[in-house]
């Protein structure tokens, strides 16, 4: 899997997608990431050089018919996809993603079917969001990850690579797998077998301990319904 991912905070993914599981995966070569910012794809009057050779880029701009907030300019968009699309690493069937709070709700069901796909390119919006005319251009999804509002589009791009990652075989090791395809609950216990503190004992549940694997499933069954 390609993840070509377009913003203008490249640096937000570093922390995340270069430990644990995404670190191996790349390493693996099940993975591979490429960035790419609006900033550096600026022309025209956006972009000025001032004499001590600082650039500044002009990614936004006023939104028509008024309102509060700035607007992400389709150009430096649509030309930082134009970049991504045209990589050698790209092949013809990409899916085109742009994060928006309005867009579909992300779900378990919606990674299984992304993890099919080669290349995902995902448009992370900032400020007010981004110039309508991109979606209608690129043909993009939208998703949100949630029924909020976010900052930006990169939480929500990584909380998808993530949630995708995790499908692709080989992603996860044999001490991790889908939580969905197994009997999973969120009340689960490690050594000790009785933990003191604050002077009060707390046991792990009896049913744990007895190595009736039969009563532990339904145990966990028990639980995963509450």
């Amino acid at each position: 899997m390609k993840f070509h991912i377009i913003t203008l905070f490249p640096e937000i993914f570093g922390s995340y997608i270069n430990e644990s599981i995404l670190k191996r995966a790349q390493e693996k070569k099940l993975l591979s990431f490429s960035f790419y910012n609006p900033r550096d794809f600026v022309t025209g009057k956006h972009r000025k050089v001032w004499p001590d050779g600082n650039v500044s880029s002009q990614v936004d701009d006023r939104p028509y018919g008024g309102g509060p907030g700035m607007v992400l300019r389709a150009e430096p968009i649509l030309r930082a996809f134009s970049k991504a699309r045209s990589s050698k690493l790209v092949a013809q069937s990409v899916e085109v993603i742009l994060l928006s709070p309005s867009g579909k709700q992300f779900t378990n069901a919606e990674a299984e079917k992304l993890s099919k796909k080669k290349n995902i390119i995902f448009i992370s919006g900032r400020y007010e969001g981004i110039d309508a005319r991109v979606k209608k251009i690129l043909k993009a999804k939208e998703y949100s990850v949630g029924p909020y509002v976010l900052t930006g589009g990169e939480l929500p791009a990584l909380t998808m690579i993530d949630a995708i990652s995790r499908r692709i075989p080989g992603v996860l090791g044999k001490l991790e797998s889908l939580e969905e395809n197994r009997i999973s609950t969120s009340e689960i216990y490690t050594r000790p077998e009785v933990l003191v503190w604050q002077k009060k004992k707390y046991k792990v549940p009896k049913v744990l301990l007895e190595g009736n694997h039969k009563k532990i499933e339904e145990w966990k069954r028990g639980r995963t319904k509450k």
